[in-house]
């Protein structure tokens, strides 16, 4: 039979058949005609033992969980007294919640044992660039980008000159002559092996290249009465580092903020068992809330009825009515950041009934209606205690962009938020939104109301793009008064 050329698989067909072959210690070629020689024969082994299911990102995984998102480094061990401490940076990457794949030089070899390590990183040891069994498919290119970063611990002279010089004659070379991967270095040799011209030379040259440097510190070396800088960085000061590349801060521009929003409906009672309310959900306003306290700041979220777990991170009020939430804002204030993204039921019953209502031959028991409080207006017209930024939300059927500004007018807040709840655009209760952004600082001129329609975007968007807005405009107005 002639050879098969398989293309356009998906990744997790890919591992599958990698896992299956290497398991059965075929090629992945002959795992191919064996799986299709079960098809005809009808004995197709199951998937289950090998199929990789689709995975979530790890961002939601992690905000499910509140753990921290997992990563993959391939370790490269080289030939060092050093090598060693390798083996506690196992340890220490691993309780990070980082995976680690090693790749022992034959040097290495003669410091720690590939059992050792693979016992520590519970991952096969790979040693070898001709392996029969890695190699079926381009191992070392796998290695080599089948990760988030490499780390080269002890990092050697004689590594360091390789890397620098593009050879690729072992398993180590070829791995980082094949990465499009951050590089992280961490040098172990004698001090004047440290200071040798050809290792600065090569040493400048890795750094220009994009290789990012974690020591080497200052102390004793293993050869007797030899001190100097040399000595491979500490286990938890090289994971520490590795973790800032895979983990980068994440900027917090409104940390030392506190950022004040409503969300969800309103449910106002007419008698023990009925009440007014509206279809809102609450989603735009908690993804709001979420996207504020990942943006460093302190969020108080005073909600409706919902069916949503709280933010983490966030102070939560949860309230009923429209009186309610209008008395957890006020106890709330004051705040740098007031948006208001509840739907508030514009109505209440003026008598609420103390027992359920009934039927009766006389017909239907009249329900006087009153006007609840605009919490809206009521915080937008302060003059004591009034966020410097107000934002509202305006929840439209018809005439979206007139109600709007019409809207931003008569309440006096800041910013409007004006989005089409018709039934047709699924937005009420749904997981996507179009909105507009109205304000009347953000490019208006002589008192215009400036018009800012975004696309269609997921609600997590919405509020990830609005929070950018309240910086950019926290921003602007930190330069307008800046000295």
């Amino acid at each position: 039979m002639a050879s098969l050329t398989i293309r356009k698989l998906d990744d997790a067909v890919k591992t599958y058949l990698r896992l299956r072959s290497a398991t059965n210690r075929r090629s992945v070629e002959e795992e191919v005609r064996v799986i299709l020689r079960e098809l005809i024969e009808g004995r197709e082994e199951p998937l289950t033992p090998f199929a990789v299911p689709p995975a979530p990102s790890t961002a939601a995984a992690s905000q499910r969980t509140g753990a921290l998102p997992e990563a993959s480094v391939t370790l490269i061990i080289g030939g060092g007294i050093a090598a060693y401490k390798s083996l506690d940076l196992i340890r220490r990457l691993k309780e990070r919640r980082i995976e680690v794949r090693c790749v022992l030089t034959k040097a290495a070899q003669q410091f720690v044992t590939p059992l050792a390590v693979s016992a520590l990183s519970h991952e096969r040891v790979y040693t070898d660039l001709f392996d029969p069994q890695s190699e079926f498919d381009a191992g070392h290119i796998r290695l080599a980008r089948d990760c988030d970063l490499i780390v080269v611990a002890p990092a050697t002279a004689d590594l360091m000159a390789k890397m620098a010089n593009g050879h690729a004659d072992d398993l180590a070379s070829a791995i980082l002559l094949a990465t499009n991967r951050k590089v992280l270095l961490a040098p172990a040799m004698n001090p004047l092996m440290w200071s040798n011209a050809a290792t600065r030379r090569n040493l400048a040259l890795l750094q220009r290249d994009g290789a990012v440097l974690i020591g080497p510190n200052s102390g004793e070396m293993a050869e007797a009465g030899e001190a100097g800088v040399g000595r491979m960085s500490e286990a938890i000061e090289i994971a520490n580092a590795a973790e800032r590349l895979l983990r980068p801060p994440v900027p917090r521009p409104l940390a030392g903020k506190r950022v004040l929003i409503t969300a969800g409906p309103t449910h106002e009672p007419i008698d023990p068992v009925r009440y007014i309310a509206n279809r809102s959900s609450g989603k735009q306003g908690f993804a709001i809330a979420a996207a504020a306290q990942t943006a460093g700041a302190e969020v108080i979220l005073v909600s409706g009825p919902v069916d949503l777990d709280d933010p983490p991170g966030v102070t939560v009020k949860h309230v009923e009515s429209a009186r309610q939430m209008l008395e957890q804002v006020q106890t709330a204030l004051p705040a740098d950041i007031a948006i208001f993204a509840a739907a508030v039921a514009d109505w209440r019953v003026a008598n609420e009934g103390e027992q359920k209502l009934k039927k009766t031959s006389a017909g239907m028991p009249p329900l006087q209606l009153v006007e609840n409080p605009d919490i809206l207006a009521t915080i937008s017209k302060l003059t004591d205690k009034r966020p410097p930024l107000v934002i509202g939300f305006a929840a439209e059927t018809e005439h979206l962009i007139d109600n709007a500004k019409a809207k931003l007018a008569r309440k006096g807040c800041d910013w409007i938020v004006a989005n089409d709840v018709s039934p047709a655009t699924g937005v009420m209760g749904g997981d996507r939104n179009t909105v507009h952004l109205l304000s009347r600082t953000n490019g208006a001129k002589d008192g215009e109301i400036a018009v800012d329609s975004w696309p269609v975007m997921t609600k997590e968007q919405v509020a990830t793009e609005l929070v950018a807005h309240i910086v950019r405009s926290a921003t602007d107005k930190s330069l307008e008064t800046a000295p």
